[in-house]
């Protein structure tokens, strides 16, 4: 399904099956979550689309073909697929534990073809197996939902209130990880999303409420996944002396100007910028552990408009994930 321009819905087409370079998988792709960023890709919020494009970067699939130079990986292997795609491995971001911030950085489903199609191919070194126990299809928001939540529950310290705003993909599999590590989760969703409100209590949520109301307690973090600017003051408000607002999207409408007061206790407010190997490396070893379960709605690969259309809207409970009619 290929994504050639803003304005036009992605068209299906046949290609060859790519071919594997050296450094790369051959990717049979079975699941392909539909993440915000595409939408935000699909609707030009980010600019600098390698186009005509495949969409999708939360993929999983089967080694088909490992090239000569692959480590670590071989046929017949399942793995994931995330954001991040390539760097540079050489520039002072990438030799200090910051790869994510690379000037040279590439990522999947943006500058490198991805998952809504039934073959990719990707380089090995972020490439990443993937254990049992969750079907591909639940498997597949792990890739960005998850590897992406999770650095951004890691820029929370030890915060105890965490405060989570915007209860989609993301937050519903970080919701989990914070309640295993005994954090009492404060959901905000959309006005009057009582359905998504229900949804977070059932995950165990101490409270849920409207995004433009104020909690029952002070919070000691809050993370952003809803793209709102307006959030960020309303976060601050909510959030003790000495907290954190975690801006995690990677595109957010304007912030509105606020009153110093609400910055003024040391309180800060920080963004969360991609994902390196390492976050994926910790997420889908403790994964298992928690262990996260995804709640998804699955659609055809050929009904990838559809599943983007329904995310604008609000219309998914939990992830939704593309599914190839590839399997043997």
């Amino acid at each position: 399904m290929v994504f050639e321009g803003v304005g036009r819905p992605l068209r299906r087409v046949e290609r060859p099956i790519p071919d594997c370079a050296a450094d790369q998988v051959l990717i049979r792709v079975t699941a392909c979550g539909v993440c915000r960023t595409d939408l935000h890709v699909f609707d030009g919020d980010l600019a600098e689309p390698s186009l005509p494009l495949i969409l999708g970067h939360e993929i999983v699939g089967i080694v088909e073909e490992a090239g000569a130079r692959v480590d670590g990986l071989e046929q017949g292997q399942r793995v994931g697929i995330p954001w991040l795609g390539r760097t540079c491995n050489q520039c002072v971001y990438c030799q200090n534990d910051q790869e994510n911030l690379c000037d040279q950085a590439r990522f999947t489903g943006y500058q490198i073809d991805g998952g809504y199609a039934e073959y990719t191919v990707a380089d090995h070194r972020y490439t990443f197996a993937l254990a049992e126990g969750l079907s591909d299809a639940h498997a597949a928001p792990l890739l960005c939902a998850g590897i992406i939540g999770y650095r951004s529950l890691r820029m929370t310290g030890e915060a105890r209130r965490l405060g989570l705003y915007g209860f989609g993909a993301a937050a519903h599999i970080i919701a989990q990880v914070a309640l295993f590590q005994d954090r009492e989760v404060f959901a905000f969703t959309r006005p009057g999303d009582l359905a998504g409100q229900d949804f977070a209590r059932r995950l165990g949520a101490h409270w849920a409420g409207d995004s433009d109301t104020s909690p029952p307690a002070e919070l000691d973090a809050a993370i952003l996944f809803a793209p709102v600017g307006d959030l960020v003051p309303l976060a601050l408000q909510s959030v003790r002396k000495g907290g954190v607002v975690v801006c995690a999207g990677i595109h957010m409408s304007q912030i509105p100007a606020f009153d110093y007061s609400l910055l003024w206790g040391e309180r800060v407010v920080r963004s969360v910028a991609n994902l390196t190997r390492r976050d994926a490396v910790e997420f889908l070893a403790l994964a298992p552990q928690v262990p996260v379960g995804t709640q998804i709605q699955s659609y055809p690969l050929e009904e990838a408009n559809s599943a983007l259309e329904d995310l604008r809207h609000g219309a998914i409970e939990g992830a939704g994930v593309l599914l190839t009619s590839t399997e043997p």
